[in-house]
């Protein structure tokens, strides 16, 4: 189980997001010997679970009175561990297009190409997108100089880093950033974090100790030239504004969802939704799909379980696309030797 970020990749099944649906379309596969890459536009699984409510309690999933969204994560990705699928992080499929030998390629905004002749979009409500904060001239440094995620810690060994938030996003790179940066900075508009205690203990000693530095004020504007930032003006809450010195800014203020390139992938869309059929849930092109909240049919419910449901049926479907000339033989893993055998529990199970 890898996250690449090789150039090139072919594969059974492409799965547009890294979700519990996503994750759990990967294990419906595997039972039928189908091996699947995932993209996503986080750095880590979980999608909506782990990224926005990771220690929030979740009670309908079956057979599980409470559990939280990082749990479920956890759980999923240790359940699809015998099928080592392939993870694509901090990627957003941007480009999608059928290939003359049948198969689809979808490209992302990094450059990694992937083909498949099966593409599963479990892409929940959208491709999470970062919010941006309202400071003139911003577009600017974007890409150069103004970040919204790590995507190489190394691109970051020994700058002046600034980073903007309280969540756990910045926390977390604040500390795992902070050993190989020339000097870290964090701003947050309140001396009140929502990030895990721990992370803001730690913070908090690493600015007793003279480690880095803590401000707590809003970003007013941002000063370089030619994309290259050289420092940045912050205003304290009644105070006068003042200048730090950088030459990056990270900023996590929040993600908001949008369907993203998806829109320009040529299907019929309702709401920005995908519509599809229910005995499948193919689109109207064939060869791709769509699962969980990102799908649209009649009754359609947005619950996780029912993003299952939908991953099951779509992995029955995608068989006849890879493996056209195999029967398809139906088995549970209760009673299946040869699934028990895929699942390394065949001893266990006997």
């Amino acid at each position: 189980m890898s996250d690449s970020k090789n150039n090139h990749h072919k594969t059974d099944v492409i799965i547009i997001g890294a979700g519990p649906v996503g994750l759990f379309a990967v294990f419906e596969l595997g039972l039928l010997d189908m091996k699947a890459h995932l993209v996503d536009i986080l750095d880590r699984p979980g999608g909506q679970c782990a990224e926005l409510y990771p220690e929030k309690p979740i009670y309908d999933i079956p057979g599980f009175p409470v559990i939280s969204g990082q749990e479920l994560t956890d759980s999923l990705m240790k359940q699809i561990e015998p099928f080592g699928p392939t993870f694509h992080f901090s990627q957003m499929a941007e480009k999608c297009e059928r290939l003359e030998n049948g198969n689809w390629q979808v490209i992302t905004d990094e450059g990694t190409t992937l083909e498949a002749p099966v593409i599963a979009i479990a892409a929940g409500g959208g491709s999470f997108m970062p919010k941006k904060p309202s400071i003139p001239g911003l577009e600017d440094y974007e890409g150069t100089s103004v970040f919204y995620a790590v995507r190489k810690m190394d691109a970051f060994k020994g700058k002046n880093i600034l980073i903007a938030g309280g969540g756990d996003s910045a926390l977390d790179w604040t500390l795992n950033l902070q050993p190989i940066a020339n000097s870290m900075q964090l701003i947050h508009r309140r001396d009140d974090f929502r990030a895990a205690p721990d992370s803001v203990n730690k913070m908090r000693a690493l600015v007793e100790d003279n480690k880095m530095k803590l401000h707590i004020a809003d970003i007013k504007g941002l000063n370089g030239a030619n994309g290259q930032l050289e420092s940045v003006t912050v205003q304290p809450k009644g105070e006068e504004p003042y200048e730090i010195e950088c030459d990056c800014v990270l900023a996590f203020y929040g993600l908001t969802m949008k369907l993203g390139p998806i829109a320009n992938f040529g299907l019929n869309l309702h709401e920005n939704l995908i519509p599809v059929d229910t005995e499948k849930f193919e689109t109207d092109t064939k060869g791709i799909f769509a699962i969980g909240d990102i799908n649209h049919y009649p009754g359609k419910l947005k619950l996780i379980l029912s993003g299952f449901h939908e991953s099951a049926l779509m992995a029955q479907q995608a068989f006849r696309y890879v493996y056209p000339d195999k029967k398809l033989r139906f088995q549970y893993t209760t009673s299946s030797s040869s699934l028990q055998e895929k699942l390394g529990v065949g001893d266990k199970a006997a």
